[in-house]
């Protein structure tokens, strides 16, 4: 393909992607297909002769479309929303075409001060403590990791080195493999898996704090799990704290667990990975209270605002505390400028050593939207989703099961976990909508997230009123079930 060609075939593309968005509503939201439907679509071995454009572009309807999950039909409620904006589409393009591995600042200079500043950007918006920000002479900073996982990781294995470092100073009889026994990390029982997963691959103890009727952590569950750890000789060295739980939206106290942590040199790492976009929003940036104790802070712009996947924004106060981590310089990866003191080299902020151009998307959405464009995409959502909560509420066969604070609404058929796992089979079976549960405690739940940018209060009534007919039948069955027995 020459770039005549590419001209052509990009345009046929980008009218596809316009036409599969506008009209996605069209589609069932969940495919059909059963688990290895794909490969007799497929030949067993890559072609040893070129195929044209036309021939690959048949086969995205005719192979690809049929598995593929919708996750921007207004008629997808599952999980969290997948964001997803025209600007952010072209950014992407762009970001491709340049093709850069931006692993240091003279591997691609733009790729590297255009995400520092951007970064800031998006962290005045969220009225970030000034420590958390580069600025032109900070010692904080901002990165754009691939998701709110890898900044868990890379916050618990940077907590984890300054730990030894610190102890080994304190007890130098100590051997570091001695100090690794005793590390523990820690984070909410409403934590996401990711957390846990973290402490697998650091090689670390975790432990679940409980937390409380409102599925929140405060400080003094807290306090009770360090002290009786402490007292057993283990060494307390990281908290994940969440703003925004995956199963219902909660959100731990930072005002009561940050001065704990800062008291005992825990790390505190706020995931708020969902819930952080909408700190842009005056009225729910009081959740964020509490960030001024934190080392590091994560929230995902390719979640909820518009920003497509990958690009989970991640700042910390120190990044020395980073760097400190897992800086290498290899000869081949040096350069002039590293020790200015003037210049970021990103590959000593992350797993990977490359990186993408990701802060294009950022830039191109911020700008083409406006923080005031992004801000009412945040407060429809959220209006929608009382919308929802309203509608249960009218139905007294229903329960809500946790408070609505932001796009999520946790809702049940009042009765067995069992009734709820056969209403959510029948919801998913029909495939008119998509919804995904959770445990709340010992409740089976049924989790509605509004999450497409083009949902509308018609899809939230049509939804509902699935879900209603649903429920009259699945209870129908079943009183004629007990009358027969």
């Amino acid at each position: 393909m020459d770039a005549a060609e590419f001209r052509k075939t990009g345009k046929e593309m980008v009218d596809y992607i316009a036409d599969y968005l506008e009209k996605i509503d069209k589609r069932q939201v969940f495919p059909d297909v059963e688990p290895g439907y794909l490969r007799p679509l497929i030949p067993d071995c890559a072609p040893q002769d070129p195929e044209s454009f036309e021939d690959v572009f048949k086969d995205i309807e005719k192979i690809i479309m049929p598995g593929v999950t919708h996750w921007h039909s207004p008629y997808f409620f599952a999980y969290f929303p997948a964001a997803s904006s025209f600007p952010a589409l072209l950014a992407d393009m762009l970001c491709g075409g340049i093709g850069c591995v931006g692993f240091s600042w003279a591997a691609s200079p733009a790729c590297t001060e255009l995400e520092t500043v951007v970064l800031d950007w998006l962290g005045k918006m969220i009225n970030l403590p000034e420590e958390f920000l580069a600025g032109k002479d900070g010692q904080g900073g901002g990165v754009i990791q691939g998701s709110a996982s890898e900044a868990t990781l890379i916050s618990l294995l940077a907590a984890r080195t300054k730990t030894i470092r610190r102890v080994q100073s304190e007890k130098p009889e100590l051997t570091e493999a001695e100090i690794m026994g005793r590390l523990v990390a820690y984070a909410s029982d409403q934590a996401h898996s990711s957390v846990e997963r973290a402490a697998l691959i650091g090689g670390v103890k975790i432990k679940n704090v409980p937390s409380d009727e409102k599925f929140t952590v405060c400080g003094s569950a807290l306090k009770k799990v360090l002290e009786e750890d402490k007292a057993a000789g283990l060494i307390p060295f990281f908290f994940c704290a969440t703003l925004g739980t995956t199963p219902c939206c909660s959100f731990d106290k930072l005002l009561e667990l940050g001065p704990i942590c800062n008291k005992e040199n825990i790390w505190m790492h706020i995931d708020a990975a969902y819930a952080g976009s909408a700190f842009i929003c005056p009225e729910f940036r009081h959740l964020l209270n509490g960030v001024e104790f934190a080392d590091s802070f994560n929230f995902n712009p390719h979640k909820w605002l518009l920003v497509n996947f990958d690009c989970s924004a991640m700042w910390v106060k120190k990044r020395s505390d980073l760097t400190g981590a897992f800086k290498l310089e290899p000869l081949y990866l040096q350069h002039h400028h590293q020790e200015s003191g003037l210049v970021t080299d990103y590959r000593h902020w992350q797993i990977p050593l490359g990186r993408r151009f990701r802060s294009l998307k950022l830039w191109f959405v911020l700008r083409m939207y406006g923080v005031t464009g992004l801000q009412e995409h945040i407060r429809k959502h959220v209006r929608l989703s009382h919308q929802f909560e309203q509608l249960v509420l009218q139905d007294e066969r229903f329960e809500i099961c946790a408070e609505v604070i932001l796009g999520l609404v946790c809702f049940r058929l009042k009765g067995s976990n069992e009734l709820n796992k056969a209403l959510l089979k029948s919801i998913n079976e029909a495939k008119k909508i998509h919804l995904v549960p959770c445990h709340l405690r010992e409740k089976f739940v049924l989790r509605f997230a509004v999450c497409s940018r083009t949902v509308e209060s018609t899809h939230i009534k049509f939804a509902w009123q699935h879900i209603s007919q649903l429920a009259t039948d699945l209870l129908k069955t079943g009183e004629q079930n007990q009358q027969q027995q």
